[in-house]
């Protein structure tokens, strides 16, 4: 009985306190398990007071203009945040104080105007920022890079006219950034360029108010050649506006012949190598450019840039532009890259290496057929060996006990005297004594051609 009354009264105090929160929440608000939907309310506030084991909060379509600071403290559940369709214009510092673990978080179809540094720095733990529709005109340039986890930021949709893309260059998870329908004119093509791979697949940039030129128009044709689906998938809505007029837009991607004069940089083609540690390899600068004038060189993060003449101990350039690694390291793993010029017909080209140096494990002795086979057959041979020879001998072959005949000089045949435990007994030599009478027995044939034979007296 006590134990029942000391689980019961937590249950109680716990029911308690979620009836006294209920109470204090606006009406028409619901929970659904770990849930608050508070939706199309009017509310010009967020409540004070929140269920504790609340993981998803949703105020979507409702008032608000203001967040207090530490807003949503105190919930250690709290996963995402719901904040779309409000009057919200900018966010206090301490708004999202004590909330790392908040992973989705929802402010589209506001009116942000600039996305201070500050914003979101309590927000660890991050990976997908929902900022689309909104009237934003700026990002301070630390207002992402710091959200190490963010992996998908939406900011289509808004006024920007520039991005910070140096900012995150180095940033380690970011896949998505959506910057498509802003007002961008003119586009940072070198810091693009920077970004990560992964990064530049996922820049979503159409639907901005681009001014055709070529630097903008071959960086646009490098991401079609390589099938990034931010070009792919929004093809016909990639525009540019010849000398910045707004009535002479074109699609860039489909009516090309404006760009016919513009020395597109050739996409760079893609090598992958894997090798041993030790191993001696030679990376070769397959280019597509002919002639005696060309000029070859490397760059790598480890060994930073390599032109001819070079040769130490590690490496060797050749004149054909190969490189040859003597004997690799471990450290050796990494992208190389081959540029090549020529100065006279003011063409390059370029390619990469992506070698993957691998530690080389002792690998067991191959197998021998022939051997085995070998030794399968001297196997077999021993055991037929030993089935003849060692075998115990069948019931035919085994020592009998013969029943004495009556005259010791009658019969005795080979057989028997080969199978009687003692000899037959004689009447002759000193010390013999006779043998008593036995009755005779007729020995029968103990296998297929073998019989007795009939001793006669002499």
């Amino acid at each position: 009985m006590l134990c029942a009354q000391g689980v019961a009264a937590p249950l109680m105090l716990s029911s308690l306190l979620l009836q006294l929160v209920r109470a204090n929440l606006p009406s028409g608000c619901l929970i659904a398990s770990d849930i608050l939907s508070c939706t199309n309310l009017g509310l010009d506030q967020v409540p004070v007071e929140l269920p504790v084991m609340v993981a998803t909060l949703d105020f979507n379509h409702n008032r608000l203009e203001h967040l207090e600071e530490g807003s949503f403290a105190g919930l250690p559940n709290l996963d995402t945040v719901r904040l779309a369709h409000n009057q919200l214009s900018r966010l206090t510092p301490g708004t999202f104080r004590n909330t790392s673990n908040i992973r989705h978080l929802d402010l589209s179809s506001n009116q942000l105007n600039i996305i201070e540094e500050h914003y979101f720095q309590e927000l660890v733990g991050i990976k997908e920022l929902l900022l689309y529709n909104n009237h934003i005109v700026r990002v301070e340039s630390k207002a992402l890079s710091g959200l190490s986890n963010l992996q998908k930021a939406y900011l289509s949709h808004n006024r920007l006219t520039d991005f910070p893309f140096f900012s995150i260059q180095e940033h380690p998870n970011l896949t998505t950034l959506d910057l498509s329908s802003n007002r961008m004119p003119n586009l940072p093509v070198k810091d693009i360029e920077a970004l990560k791979e992964k990064i530049q697949s996922g820049l979503f940039l159409h639907n901005n108010s681009l001014i055709c030129e070529c630097s903008m128009y071959s960086l646009f044709k490098q991401w079609e050649y390589r099938g990034f689906t931010s070009v792919t998938d929004f093809w016909e809505e990639h525009t540019c506006l010849i000398y910045g007029e707004q009535r002479a837009m074109v699609r860039f991607l489909k009516h090309v012949r404006y760009f016919d004069n513009c020395k597109i940089k050739p996409p760079v083609k893609k090598v992958s190598m894997e090798a041993y540690a030790g191993d001696s390899v030679m990376l070769d600068c397959i280019t597509s450019l002919k002639g005696k004038h060309l000029n070859y060189s490397w760059v790598s993060d480890h060994y930073g840039y390599i032109a001819p003449p070079f040769s130490n101990n590690t490496l060797r350039m050749h004149s054909n532009g190969s490189l040859e690694i003597l004997a690799l390291d471990i450290n050796d793993s990494g992208v190389y890259l081959c540029m090549v010029q020529n100065h006279q017909e003011s063409s390059n080209d370029s390619l990469e290496v992506n070698v993957t140096v691998q530690i080389r494990r002792q690998e067991d002795e191959p197998f021998n057929t022939g051997f085995t086979t070998l030794l399968g057959c001297v196997v077999s041979l021993i055991l037929v060996l030993m089935y003849l020879f060692l075998t115990p001998c069948r019931c035919w072959c085994r020592k009998q006990h013969i029943p004495a005949t009556p005259n010791p000089a009658n019969e005795c045949s080979a057989q028997s005297s080969i199978l009687t435990p003692t000899p037959p007994a004689t009447t002759e030599g000193p010390g013999r004594k006779m043998s008593q009478s036995r009755p005779a027995v007729t020995q029968q044939p103990l296998a297929p051609d073998i019989w007795t034979t009939r001793a006669f007296p002499q």
